[in-house]
C-alpha cells in the first residue's frame, strides 16, 4: 500500500497533515500516544478514517464502500487486518452498538449507547457497558454489565474525553492546528489522544462511534 502524509510522495498533503510532534504536559501523559485521526478513506468511492502514529505511519484504517450492503464498520491495522467490528444493535431502544473481536459475530467484547437524557448536564455522550457474555468480555474486562467508561464533551467540536470508572480521563479528541503557521484544520482531521490504561483500537472504535452517533457520516446503519 502507498504511505500516505508525511512519508507520502505528495508534498502538499505531507505539509497540510503533517502528524502531531508535541510533548504532552504533566507526568501523567508522558506515556500517551498520540494519534493523527483524518476522516477520510484511502480507497475511491469509500467512507472511513485513516490513522497515523507521530511519525507519519498509517495505523489503523476504515474503509466503507458507499454502495456496499454490510451493516457493519470494520475497524483495521495498517496491512488490513480486522481489529473490531462495529454493528448496531437491533431491536433496542435508543443508539446502541456493539462491538465484536475481529470479523467475529459472537462474544460480543462490549456495548456502547448513546445518552439521550434531556439532563445532560456534564455534556455526556455515551455510556461503555461490558457485554453480557463474560466470555467474550473477558480480553478486555472482567466484570459483565459494568460500566467500563463514559464519554463526555463535544464531538461537533471535537473536544471529548473518555473517563473510565475510577473517573481517569483515558482518552482524549482534540481540534488539531497545520505544523506551519498553526492554522486550525477543520474537523475531518483530528488529535486521538490515548493513555496507556486502554488499548489504542477500543479508543479508535470510540471515535467510529461517535461519528455515528453524532457526526454526519453516511456508513451503512443496517441493524445486527
Amino acid at each position: 500500500m502507498t504511505k500516505v502524509y508525511p512519508n507520502a510522495a505528495n508534498a502538499k498533503i505531507a505539509t497540510a497533515y503533517e502528524p502531531e510532534r508535541l510533548k504532552l504536559s504533566g507526568s501523567d501523559q508522558e506515556d500517551a500516544t498520540v494519534l493523527t485521526v483524518w476522516k477520510k478513506s484511502l480507497l475511491l468511492n469509500c467512507n472511513g478514517f485513516t490513522v497515523f502514529d507521530n511519525k507519519g505511519n498509517l495505523v489503523f484504517r476504515v474503509d466503507n464502500y458507499l454502495a456496499g450492503h454490510k451493516g457493519e464498520i470494520v475497524l483495521m491495522d495498517a496491512c488490513g487486518k480486522p481489529l473490531l467490528t462495529i454493528r448496531r444493535k437491533r431491536l433496542s431502544l435508543g443508539d446502541n452498538w456493539v462491538v465484536y473481536d475481529g470479523e467475529t459475530a459472537v462474544n460480543p467484547l462490549f456495548c456502547v449507547r448513546k445518552n439521550v437524557s434531556i439532563l445532560n448536564n456534564n455534556k455526556c455522550l455515551a455510556h461503555v457497558t461490558s457485554a453480557n457474555n463474560g466470555k467474550g468480555a473477558s480480553k478486555y474486562y472482567d466484570n459483565k454489565n459494568a460500566m467500563l467508561y463514559q464519554v463526555e464533551g463535544s464531538y461537533g467540536q471535537r473536544c471529548c474525553a473518555v473517563y473510565d470508572n475510577k473517573r481517569r480521563r483515558v482518552a482524549e479528541i482534540k481540534r488539531k492546528e497545520a505544523a506551519v503557521g498553526g492554522v486550525a484544520l477543520g474537523v475531518d482531521v483530528f488529535r486521538l489522544i490515548v493513555q496507556p490504561e486502554i488499548d489504542t483500537s477500543v479508543a479508535m472504535a470510540f471515535v467510529i462511534l461517535l461519528d455515528q452517533m453524532y457526526g454526519t457520516s453516511s456508513f451503512p446503519r443496517r441493524s445486527i
